[in-house]
């Protein structure tokens, strides 16, 4: 699944970070912890550079442990890089931010050299309420769907720190095609650009080979069903997802699916590990060059002809 979906304003987000850059300090971006990697920006490490950066691993009631604890721990072998996760639903635990930026810029955190962070991530992934949370007023617009942070703003947290909000940014092509899929079925991609059967016959594969017993247990399954189809029909028939003639409506019992791992009521899955990251990216950078050397053939041949 190629995700072609970067709104104007997200474009505009890009060249005003870039601009503003050089009175930046630090950076913050928020993960979803369900999708570490495929909802770090990979725009971002080119234009931060060396600066440092606190990359907060968001929804962990979402995620499982064990996977968040290992995200953490190869995310942290990154250049100036430190990890919190957090659960927004318990906020308190997301003022230790305030003493990680401290610990990151020794030099300043006063009236007249307040800390100036940059925070940013993919749509939907909290930011919004991060920042309410930081800030201790409703400052930042929050909702349950992509886009909702169109402009930026500059925010005091008290403490000597300024903190700049971003919209919510995606790049302008997800060349991973897994990384696509997971974006859309996590809710990062708006609705309106995505198929539900089809990012549902993604996470159903992956759910049968990985968590069978979730979906035994919260479907009430007698059997495990043998195929992503067979599962999507178990579904649609227990949630009443019929129409006539009693054949099931598969989008409606994809969006069921994908509603309820959305919200938690399936059950804590992250659906991705660094190993299998690195097997992608390895997967992706050859897709990529083999891409780029058709091309520079075909440019070869053409020029032969002429």
């Amino acid at each position: 699944m190629s995700i072609n979906w970067y709104p104007g304003h997200m474009h505009k987000a890009q060249k005003e970070i870039k601009k503003r850059l050089p009175e930046v300090d630090m950076f913050i971006e928020v993960l979803d912890a369900r999708i570490p990697y495929s909802s770090e920006n990979p725009m971002l490490a080119s234009i931060r550079g060396d600066k440092p950066c606190i990359k907060i691993l968001n929804k962990t009631d979402l995620a499982e442990e064990d996977k968040t604890k290992e995200w953490q721990r190869y995310l942290e072998q990154k250049n100036n890089t430190k990890t919190l996760a957090l659960n927004l639903h318990l906020p308190n635990k997301s003022k230790q931010i305030f003493s990680l930026c401290r610990k990151f810029v020794p030099n300043k955190g006063t009236k007249i050299s307040p800390i100036t962070c940059l925070i940013t991530g993919i749509p939907n992934v909290g930011k919004s309420t991060l920042i309410n949370t930081l800030s201790g007023r409703s400052i930042a617009k929050t909702g349950n769907e992509p886009a909702v942070t169109q402009t930026q703003q500059r925010i005091d947290l008290g403490n000597n720190i300024i903190l700049f909000d971003t919209p919510g940014l995606l790049w302008p092509k997800v060349e991973n095609k897994d990384s696509g899929y997971r974006l859309a079925v996590t809710g990062a991609i708006k609705d309106t650009a995505i198929d539900y059967e089809d990012i549902a016959y993604y996470a159903a594969e992956y759910f049968l080979g990985h968590h069978p017993d979730m979906l035994m247990q919260r479907y009430e399954l007698e059997e495990l069903p043998r195929d992503e189809t067979a599962l999507l029909e178990a579904i649609g028939r227990k949630r009443g997802a019929l129409v006539s003639g009693g054949r099931v409506n598969l989008n409606k019992a994809s969006a069921i699916f994908i509603h309820e791992y959305r919200n938690g009521t399936l059950g804590n899955v992250t659906l991705e590990n660094p190993t299998s990251v690195e097997i992608e990216i390895a997967k992706t950078e050859k897709m990529i060059a083999d891409k780029e050397a058709k091309k520079a053939n075909r440019k070869a041949n053409w020029k032969k002809k002429r």
